[in-house]
């Protein structure tokens, strides 16, 4: 089953609870998400330390072929 929007940013802001968090969906379907994450933990960290860290606050909701999200587009970064 798809995940929703809101199940997606649940997940993410319980491990950056003070980020801004925009969830998109890339083609209407429930199973292509673009999510733009902007906290200040990301200040010093490259962008695959970042990406990572959102990674594993979606606990395995995207491992493997039966994971519940199939494809998340992600942009992360510090504020300016």
């Amino acid at each position: 089953m798809p995940m929703e929007a809101h199940d997606i940013e649940a997940l993410i802001r319980a491990s950056f609870p003070k980020a801004k968090i925009t969830i998109t969906d890339l083609a209407g379907d429930g199973n292509h998400w673009a999510a733009e994450v902007i906290d200040e933990s990301f200040r010093g960290q490259n962008r695959v330390q970042q990406q990572r860290a959102v990674y594993a606050a979606l606990k395995g909701k995207m491992d493997g072929a039966h994971g519940e999200l199939h494809a998340l587009a992600l942009t992360t970064k510090a504020p300016e």
